[in-house]
Parts: C-alpha cells; structure tokens; sequence
C-alpha cells in the first residue's frame, strides 16, 4: 500500500505540472487581453505597452510562466489584476461555495439515486423499472441549465416564491442557506440521480445473474440474506469509484448552475475571470479545479483498494 501511494503521488505530481503548463497555455488562447479591455478605445501604443510590462505581458511566454510557476510552488497564486486582491483570498472564499454545493449535491444524488437503481434493478422488466428508466433517460438528457430555469419557473408560479438572490453563509444562517441553495441542488441533481440511478441497476442486474447468486435463490435461501450478503456488498463497491466521477462531473456543472443562480462560488469566479482577461484568477481557479478532480481520482483509488481485498492483494 506504501508503494503504490508513492508511485500514485509521483504520478500526481507529474499531471499536475503538465496541468499547470496546459492551463497557462489555454488562458493565453482566450482573444484579447487585459490591457485591451483596459485600454478600450482610448489611450495609445505607448500607454498599451507600459500597462504590458506592467502586468508582465512583454516578457516571452515561458518566462512568464516560470514565474508564476515559481510563486504557485510558494502557495501564492497572485492578484487579481482587475480587483486588486490576492487570488488564494479569492478562490478561498468561492471554493467553499462550490464545494457546499457538490458535496450537499452528491449527498442528495446518492440518498435518492441509489435507492431508485437497487429498486430498478430487483424488478428488472417490470412497470417500475420501466418508470424509473424512463425518469433516468429524462434526467440525463436535459441540461443543467433547462433543468434551472424550468425549476425558477415551476416554482415561482405555483408557490409565488424565489430564492434569495443574495447567497447567506451557513456560519450566518443554515435555514437561509439551505433556501438559497435548494433549487441549484435540486438541477445539478437530477442528472446525477439518473446516472447512479442507471448505474446502480446495471450493477444489480449483473449481480443477480450471477450463478452463486441463482444458486443461492434455488436453494431456498432468504431473498434478504441474498441481497445484503451477496448483491449489496458487489453493489458498494464500484459505487465508490462512481461518485468520486459524480463529484468531478458535479464541479463541471457547477460553472453554469452558479451563473444562473448567482451563486459566488468558483465556477462564476471563472467566468468573471475569462470576461475580463484577469489572468492570475483564470490560472488559479483553474489550477484548483483540476487539482481538486485530482484529489478525488485519488482518494476514490486508496478507497477502492482498502474495500476490495482482491485489488490489494493484485
């Protein structure tokens, strides 16, 4: 286990310096730059190169980015060249945002999608299966983004309510917090719901064709005991590397779901950052994100072997 932690951090460690360079190559891709969306129409080729060497934009590109590689290493991500603040303070602040609504999305995904799957798959060919298919297919065919709007629109016409626009720390106000919030989780959440959903079933259905299990069932054996010995313990186990999936695919969506809803977490971060060029924030936030799908790969990985003896031993 020592050793293949080891290789596995080395391995991390590795991606995360192609990561970076990648990232700081993409930021550079994005037309325009800072001193354009400062400049606008006014000043001159002189005032333009000044604000250049000012920001560090005259040097050539691989030194810009050893020196910002070089601060990443110290923990600095820079500041912000449009707000004036330190990019870490920043990011510190969205990511919380962003990581409450994953981790509360995850919850309710896996609360309500993995019931749904073990029922779908216990009575596989019949009207509730069907059913739950058919809300599956639903769930991960409409976009995030739909799925917002039409939950805004569903509510505030049958109940004459909306969410507060302005997002309430759960430090400050957990009911507050939670109202706030619901509806993001409840779109982020119905695709993930539907995919557990599917993915469950699938794994139940597998399970129960098994010839250990049919066997057990011939031999009279309690449908109970079949389920949680046999079925549920094969079941768990793939569940765990799927949500670490889930939870990246939850940060993906999050980019639109705090857009829509006005949420100050990371993925509205980002977007603020591309709109105006703000170089140190576009790097950082997406640093962050890409280490963070990293750490969950991770930890779902260390997870998987410490449940499944047969992955250590192999």
């Amino acid at each position: 286990m020592g050793k293949y932690l080891v290789k596995r951090l080395a391995a991390s460690l590795l991606t995360a310096f192609l990561a970076s360079m990648l990232v700081f190559l993409l930021v550079r891709l994005v037309p325009g730059d800072v001193v354009a969306q400062m400049m606008g129409q006014a000043g001159g080729e002189t005032a333009a190169n000044a604000l250049r060497e000012f920001f560090g934009l005259d040097q050539p590109i691989y030194m810009q980015y050893l020196a910002w590689l070089m601060k990443v290493l110290q923990g600095d991500l820079g500041v912000s060249w449009t707000r004036g603040m330190p990019v870490t303070t920043m990011i510190g602040q969205a990511f919380l945002v962003t990581l409450e609504i994953g981790l509360l999305t995850l919850l309710v995904a896996t609360i309500i999608g993995v019931p749904l799957g073990i029922l779908a798959g216990i009575y596989e060919g019949r009207p509730l299966d069907t059913a739950i298919q058919s809300f599956n297919i639903l769930g991960l065919a409409a976009p995030v983004f739909w799925v917002g709007l039409m939950l805004l629109v569903a509510v505030s016409s049958l109940f004459s309510w909306s969410p507060p626009l302005r997002y309430v720390p759960p430090t400050r106000s957990l009911g507050d917090n939670l109202a706030i919030l619901a509806l993001p989780i409840l779109s982020l959440g119905l695709l993930q719901v539907a995919a557990y959903s599917q993915f469950v079933r699938q794994n139940v259905v597998s399970a129960l064709h098994q010839e250990y299990v049919r066997t057990a069932i011939a031999k009279g054996v309690p449908v109970r005991i079949i389920f949680f010995k046999h079925i549920l313990r094969n079941v768990l186990i793939p569940i765990i590397t799927f949500m670490g999936l889930i939870l990246i695919q939850i940060l993906g969506g999050v980019v639109i779901i705090e857009s829509l809803f006005a949420l100050p977490g990371l993925g509205r971060l980002l977007l603020t950052a591309i709109e105006t060029r703000d170089y140190p924030v576009l790097q950082g936030a997406l640093l962050i994100v890409v280490v963070a799908a990293m750490v969950v790969n991770l930890l779902v990985d260390l997870a998987y072997r410490l449940i499944d003896p047969r992955v250590r031993v192999s």
